[in-house]
């Protein structure tokens, strides 16, 4: 793991977990600089931080060791786990955001990505239906890593779901039926509109408007499918 780290960049911004990691969550940074990010992640007086950061050029930091507590997620929610820090490692990509000039992300930043990330989802069993985005745990506050992220990629490395082509009409009766799928599913849906926004940025990022259609149902039943029959490990 340690050859996969460029620099130890210590946070103060932990404490202790109180679950076992069972999940990956993936940032955005959303500050017009890596030395602005690194800066607020290691500033005591900022209150957050995350496990690891990774530059454009692929350059890895890691600020808070795995076996601590890194307060990258906020108020979130996930498949019944409202203490989403505990349950989690955090990795922040820089990269200005929607709010600076959001932009894809680099082929070096992914290619860092992707080693650690494996070896996180070895070492504590991660089910690729737990690599998550920071919208997916949180969907009424963020938009991270957004819908540049290149999520095919992992999937292409079994290190996420891979999104379902599906072609066919909504397999829900009603919006209702939808949204009690989208929950079973692990989301948050106590802001619906919101939620399908996240749903949408992550599963079908081409369109991105709160709307549930037959495209989005189709693709949450195919997941839910998946997740049954135990395709989702």
């Amino acid at each position: 793991m340690d050859e996969l780290i460029d620099f130890e960049s210590p946070s103060p911004n932990w404490n202790e977990r109180q679950l076992p990691v069972s999940m990956v969550v993936l940032h955005y940074t959303g500050m017009q600089t890596a030395e602005e990010a690194l800066a607020r992640l290691c500033d005591e007086a900022a209150q957050v931080s995350a496990h690891y950061l990774i530059e454009e050029d692929g350059t890895v930091h890691r600020l808070v060791r795995e076996d601590r507590r890194a307060w990258h997620a906020g108020k979130s929610y996930w498949r019944g786990i409202t203490d989403v820090n505990s349950a989690s490692v955090g990795i922040e990509l820089v990269n200005p955001g929607h709010e600076f000039g959001y932009r894809p992300f680099p082929d070096a930043q992914m290619e860092a990505l992707l080693p650690l990330l494996a070896e996180i989802v070895q070492r504590h069993d991660i089910p690729r239906a737990n690599v998550v985005g920071h919208s997916d745990v949180a969907p009424a506050r963020k938009e991270d890593p957004g819908e540049l992220f290149d999520w095919d990629l992992l999937a292409a490395h079994r290190l996420a779901l891979k999104t379902p082509r599906v072609s066919m009409p909504s397999p829900f009766e009603n919006d209702g039926a939808f949204f009690l799928a989208l929950e079973r599913f692990g989301y948050d849906i106590s802001d619906p509109a919101a939620t399908v926004r996240a749903f949408q940025r992550r599963w079908r990022p081409h369109i991105i408007d709160g709307v549930v259609d037959g495209e989005c149902s189709a693709i949450l039943f195919s997941l839910l499918l998946d997740r049954d029959s135990g395709k989702t490990r």
